[in-house]
């Protein structure tokens, strides 16, 4: 199997990106535009809250949805084509997206929570061993 057959995420107008720094991370947007074929750019994210701007690749994300767009699509055309694609259901229902929010959760928790956490994993410990002891005996 050569590179070309497994590799399938291209930076084309149209994909849906994830972007992973800044003020919009975390957030779903659109390429519109390739300003240079290494290194930027153009993206749009008129339903997450993302302005128009120019992003590096290394910022962002290629995700394995993409959405039908014209080179250059002023935004009200991206967000009717984002909302009609249904692109933000399937991405919240995606694996990835539970792992970041999860994530976030985990990371947001106080001493408390992390107390009642441990807790239960302590409950879930004892009766685990003790059916484990019942079924050796």
């Amino acid at each position: 199997m050569g590179i070309q057959e497994s590799f399938k995420r291209y930076v084309e107008v149209g994909r849906v990106v994830l972007i992973n720094t800044g003020e919009h991370k975390h957030k779903l947007a659109v390429i519109v535009e390739i300003v240079d074929q290494n290194r930027q750019a153009v993206i749009d994210g008129p339903v997450a809250g993302v302005p128009r701007q120019v992003l590096r690749y290394s910022q962002v994300t290629l995700t394995r949805f993409v959405i039908k767009l014209p080179r250059g699509a002023h935004t009200p055309v991206v967000k009717k084509a984002f909302e009609a694609s249904g692109v933000t259901e399937q991405w919240n229902s995606s694996k990835w997206a539970k792992t970041l929010k999860a994530r976030e959760l985990r990371r947001n928790n106080s001493d408390f929570d992390r107390f009642k956490a441990a807790a239960l994993k302590q409950q879930r410990r004892r009766v685990i061993n003790t059916a484990a002891k019942k079924v050796q005996a």
